[in-house]
């Protein structure tokens, strides 16, 4: 009986040196092409890191936000390399210059009606065993966002856009959807 072919594995170095413009994750060694976001899909993104870098200013909080493109490194063998739409980094000792190292605190996705199993399952999967503390998935499509907080008493729920959202790993940061609204029309 003849293998079948077994699929190339990426290094951290290979991945590196990709075209800047290849919008790509790896997935257990594995690279994934990754299409360019929608209007609404941006201008959600420019909403929510504006309102997260505000918050973290006016704490003065040790956090940053970042919003895609930018590299989280989960694990090195095999290699799995994220874009997440949005992310919060409360221990800087994983930024490198070049990207986070380890799980974020926080990560928003904003679903692609084009692949929502992508946030729903696999990665949630992957920030869940990677040690994220809190994972949102925005569906603009459903006016959801399903919440995912993985410590203590872990738990998921689901909102609609009408609910002001408790981001959990803040004291008291709470994001109306509702408000935001009139930019996405």
């Amino acid at each position: 009986m003849q293998s079948l072919p077994q699929p190339q594995v990426i290094t951290l170095e290979e991945y590196e040196a990709l075209p800047e413009d290849m919008r790509a994750e790896v997935f257990d060694g594995q690279i994934y092409g990754m299409s360019s976001p929608s209007e609404i899909h941006q201008t959600i993104s420019t909403e929510l890191t504006t309102l997260l870098n505000n918050y973290i200013k006016s704490e003065k909080s040790p956090c940053k936000v970042f919003h895609a493109p930018f590299d989280v490194k989960l694990n090195d063998s095999p290699l799995t390399v994220v874009q997440p739409d949005l992310l919060v980094v409360c221990d800087r000792s994983k930024l490198d210059g070049k990207r986070c190292n380890g799980a974020p605190d926080f990560i928003i996705e904003i679903v692609s009606p084009s692949n929502p199993s992508d946030d729903y399952i696999r990665k949630l999967y992957y920030y869940k065993n990677a040690g994220v503390r809190e994972y949102w998935i925005v569906d603009p499509r459903r006016k959801i966002v399903t919440v995912y907080y993985f410590e203590g008493g872990a738990f998921n729920v689901q909102y609609t856009f009408d609910a002001a959202i408790k981001a959990n790993i803040f004291d008291d940061f709470y994001i109306n959807f509702l408000d935001m609204l009139d930019a996405w029309q």
